[in-house]
């Protein structure tokens, strides 16, 4: 008896700590303060389309006042130019921006170490790794005074904030300039990141009421405890975007709008393989567009293409075919002058591309021209050449079958009935024929 008041009398307590929790507004003010941090997960090269996402993302950041843009990056690089758009929107945030290398395996590379160092808190997570930011250069290696102008020009773009942010910058410009890689543990110790935390909850607990220097000189305190953290998911269009600027889906887009465009061609009316073609080359193209293209990529994909029309018109044994996936070969490979594998096309589809749009250009190009030439050749024209057999005896005019079809025809000399003859001419609607072993070459009356 005594237990059950007693559990009673606890149960009446809570009801009661509870019901002047909710009513009082002290207590909901103490909950409605509790910290926002906007999240973003950046696991994908560094292209337009991650730039603009993550200008989107400190765009909304600033706008609903967060406490903190959270950036969990896993990325191998990509283009300079949205490398320095990316760090030019982290550096001028008016929300401090948290870059954290993570989950365990990732990596921020070439430029995402870029990125890396030049948000407010670096932080890593175990088994991690940040470095190898040597300049690749696009189109191929330039001369030396211009190797040395584009790498300096990288090194003062890094300094200028590492030091800002109160970061090794002899470590880091060892980055750029011998693509030296370091580990968690190594960078923590070279001063290059600020804390290494093994996942989002830990990273906001360590990092709360940090001081931090901003890039105008003024000094912000970190509230991110028990913050609220809200994901920024990417839009239709950013997914879309996402998936069309892989240089061999933007390739392979191309490549099978092309074939039905041309299909459409040829046999008018069809609609569907027209529009679908059109849309996929328009895809195809777009997406090329926001990638760095080489031009003498283009000359061979061009050149290729004409030897393959060549080889469908005049026949070159093969050899002007065979010639013309070699450059469609060399062509795809080196269409995209990125500075990292993940953005270039990869062998084996380019290949296949290769191999499978050479062969059926090259056949449907000689259908095509073989039907224009069967269509100079219309009525009685169609039937120079053909195989007859006399109905009757002709002398030397009689009935002929030829495809099925009577016709008056006349022999040079008389033949029996049955004779296996061939269509060597005519006048107007009467066929000139001869005896097979007697036929001579057919000719296209004039």
């Amino acid at each position: 008896m005594l237990e059950q008041t007693r559990g009673f009398k606890f149960r009446l307590t809570f009801c009661l700590v509870a019901t002047i929790g909710l009513t009082c507004p002290g207590t909901g003010a103490i909950l409605a303060q509790r910290p926002v941090v906007e999240k973003l997960v950046l696991d994908e090269t560094i292209q337009p389309v991650s730039a603009e996402l993550l200008e989107r993302a400190i765009t909304r950041a600033n706008s609903q006042g967060a406490s903190a843009l959270l950036i969990e990056m896993n990325t191998p690089g990509g283009l300079v130019d949205s490398m320095r758009a990316m760090a030019g929107a982290i550096l001028s945030s008016h929300v401090p921006v948290i870059i954290y290398v993570a989950p365990a395996g990732a990596r921020a590379g070439s430029a995402g170490f870029f990125l890396l160092e030049a948000a407010d808190i670096a932080a890593m997570a175990p088994g991690t790794n940040a470095g190898a930011a040597h300049v690749v250069f696009e189109g191929g290696k330039p001369d030396d005074t211009l190797s040395q102008k584009i790498e300096n020009d990288a090194e003062a773009f890094l300094r200028s904030y590492a030091a800002k942010r109160k970061r090794n910058t002899d470590a880091a410009i060892a980055a750029v300039a011998s693509s030296h890689s370091y580990t968690a543990e190594e960078a923590l110790n070279q001063h290059l990141i600020d804390v290494i935390a093994a996942d989002d909850t830990q990273l906001l607990d360590v990092v709360d009421g940090s001081h931090i220097t901003r890039m105008d000189g003024s000094n912000q305190v970190l509230h991110t405890k028990n913050a609220i953290v809200e994901v920024v998911q990417p839009t239709v269009r950013e997914d879309l975007l996402g998936w069309l600027i892989n240089p061999n889906i933007a390739l392979l887009l191309l490549v099978g709008g092309a074939l039905l465009v041309y299909l459409e061609f040829n046999t008018p009316g069809t609609i569907v393989p027209g529009a679908l073609g059109t849309l996929m080359v328009l895809l195809g193209i777009f997406a090329l567009d926001l990638l760095p293209i080489r031009f003498t990529a283009v000359l061979l994909l061009i050149a290729a293409f004409a030897l393959m029309m060549l080889e469908a018109k005049f026949g070159g044994h093969g050899v002007l075919a065979l010639v013309g996936m070699l450059c469609l070969i060399f062509g795809t490979l080196t269409l995209i002058a990125a500075p990292i594998p993940e953005l270039r096309v990869r062998p084996w589809v380019a290949i296949a591309v290769a191999v499978g749009f050479g062969g059926i250009t090259v056949f449907l190009v000689r259908l095509a021209w073989r039907a224009r030439r069967i269509k100079a050749r219309l009525g009685v024209d169609a039937l120079v050449g053909s195989a007859a057999s006399a109905m009757e005896a002709l002398a030397p005019e009689g009935h002929v079958l030829v495809e099925g079809e009577i016709w008056n025809a006349v022999a040079s000399e008389p033949v029996p009935a049955g004779t296996r003859l061939r269509v060597v001419g005519h006048e107007q609607y009467l066929l000139r024929v001869a005896p097979v072993e007697q036929s001579a070459p057919p000719q296209t009356a004039a």
